[in-house]
């Protein structure tokens, strides 16, 4: 497989939450506006990409039978550094993105990738791999929050966008988790039909 796929197909062909229905959680719970989708997109990136480069770099001195419980040390040891660090330079996304940062440990993708690529491959490439799954995942919870926060609060990043006649009838339905969901189904609809069918 070359470097670019590895890199791509986690952007789209293989997204995690688009086309793989996974990592669903936090992508509903974090995506009612474009700041919170972003960021937790970002803290998943982080964790995902150093996570599949010690995964990688240890894979050979890895027991078989020990390697799931090593994989969730390796993957808990950047998800608190992510932790921290978000608590301290980024307060309000920390306490608006809540339990969902720590819960980035026991995130599907992320042990997913690790066990089915990372373990399995080359450095490069499951740096590659991370990168590409990890930048998927921001993608669509930068999607999914920039319509749910334009449709259901009038605004784009806090700035008004509708005016104020909006603020009286906004769309509540697109900030809650219902919400979420049309968004999630809309934009799989659409990979479905236009997108994969091109990359095959």
């Amino acid at each position: 497989m070359s470097k670019w796929r590895i890199f791509t197909r986690g952007l789209v062909r293989d997204n995690a939450v688009l086309v793989l229905m996974i990592g669903l959680c936090p992508a509903l719970a974090t995506s009612g506006t474009v700041r919170d989708g972003f960021g937790m997109g970002l803290a998943a990136t982080f964790v995902l990409l150093f996570s599949n480069l010690i995964i990688s770099l240890l894979r050979k001195n890895i027991p078989n039978e020990v390697r799931i419980p090593i994989f969730i040390l390796v993957i808990s040891t950047f998800v608190t550094i992510i932790d921290y660090f978000m608590q301290a330079f980024q307060p309000d996304l920390y306490r608006a993105l809540g339990v969902f940062v720590p819960l980035i440990v026991v995130n599907c993708m992320i042990l997913g990738r690790a066990e089915a690529f990372a373990s399995k491959n080359s450095v490069f490439d499951a740096i590659l791999d991370g990168l590409g799954v990890g930048l998927g995942f921001t993608l669509a919870l930068t999607i999914m929050g920039t319509v749910r926060e334009i449709l259901g609060n009038g605004t784009f990043l806090g700035i008004p966008v509708f005016g104020e006649s909006f603020k009286k009838s906004p769309v509540i339905f697109m900030v809650l988790s219902p919400g979420a969901f049309l968004i999630i189904g809309i934009l799989k609809a659409l990979i479905n039909k236009y997108v994969r069918k091109e990359i095959r």
